[in-house]
């Protein structure tokens, strides 16, 4: 997504498997906006999006684990872009700034063993530091990194996922996954990922080979702790030109694609949040009342291949806090 940069930063072993994970937006910020559609979720400063409410645009997206604690990384965040005169204007100095760094958190305290083991302001600065070194347009990293570490979906080790697609238009739109929800991402009967039935017709697995990933998922399942609370979070980027309540109807079309690919979805104990950050370089076609629905749409498309692809790069887990295998794990890399 041009001029968006991500960053991670991530923490594993001694008690750890947690991480952090930033969306910049270019200078001068982004429009931006969110959707919160589960039941338990852990956010700052998301009712600043509303576009009923003054702030008009956002230099940073925050994404973390630690639950409500790991809320504070978005501090470093803050701190960060302060030095560099990011933020509302709220002086006559240039350095007399607020920045507003929306955050949201999943729940992975414990995963690693020490339920105290949580993101700060510390692992926060240093995901924006990751994310401002990282060239435009470069890959982002996947898996169990950043906000992913110690994401769970179901029994099934979840992760940070990505997905973008430029549209017919000129328009780009990109997905940023943290998928880390109550329920599953796999279809038990056929062993299929959910939201591959959305891509046409999915390969089914060697039925010997499902049996075996069954009865892996069972014993994980005795092991581990009843599942606690959770929550999926997005963020879908886009350069195309929005106002503030076209980019909260695409926040709420994007949990259309959350909704494929996991079920069930929107529990009392998920926290299912999404973001839009749109950065307004690609007009959309005044003359067509509709031109947004390709970006609603695309926006829902590249949230479920997102979560797809989270739980596809994801890697096990077995240790203090708990044993999740991966899909790759179960069912190869095919």
């Amino acid at each position: 997504m041009p001029g968006v940069r991500v960053g991670h930063a991530t923490r594993t072993g001694d008690g750890w498997l947690t991480g952090t994970t930033v969306v910049l937006a270019p200078e001068g910020g982004a429009v931006a906006a969110v959707d919160v559609r589960g039941g338990g979720p852990g956010t700052k400063e998301t009712d600043a999006l509303d576009p009923r409410n003054v702030v008009q645009r956002v230099d940073a997206v925050t994404l973390t684990g630690g639950s409500a604690y790991g809320l504070d990384a978005a501090s470093g965040v803050m701190a960060w872009l302060e030095e560099r005169g990011r933020g509302v204007r709220v002086g006559p100095e240039p350095a007399h700034v607020v920045p507003v760094v929306p955050a949201a958190c999943v729940f992975d305290l414990g995963r690693g063993g020490d339920f105290r083991a949580r993101p700060d302001a510390a692992l926060g600065r240093e995901a924006v530091e990751a994310a401002a070194a990282t060239d435009t347009g470069a890959p982002v990293p996947q898996g169990c990194v950043g906000a992913g570490t110690g994401a769970v979906v179901g029994q099934l080790k979840g992760g940070v996922g990505s997905a973008s697609t430029v549209l017919p238009s000129g328009v780009t739109v990109a997905a940023l996954v943290v998928a880390n929800a109550v329920g599953s991402a796999l279809d038990l009967e056929t062993g299929v990922p959910y939201g591959e039935y959305f891509g046409g017709r999915p390969r089914l697995p060697d039925p010997d080979v499902h049996r075996a990933a069954r009865r892996r998922l069972a014993e994980a399942a005795e092991r581990n702790a009843p599942p606690p609370m959770n929550t999926t979070l997005a963020v879908v980027a886009t350069d195309a030109d929005l106002s503030r309540a076209q980019a909260q109807k695409v926040a709420g079309t994007a949990h259309d694609g959350i909704a494929r690919a996991v079920r069930p979805v929107h529990l009392l104990n998920d926290g299912d949040t999404v973001f839009t950050l749109a950065t307004g370089t690609h007009p959309l076609d005044v003359k067509d009342p509709l031109a947004l629905n390709e970006v609603l749409a695309a926006a829902a498309d590249l949230v479920t291949r997102a979560i797809v692809r989270a739980v596809r790069a994801a890697t096990p887990v077995d240790g203090p806090g708990g044993a999740w295998p991966s899909y790759g794990e179960l069912y190869g890399r095919s």
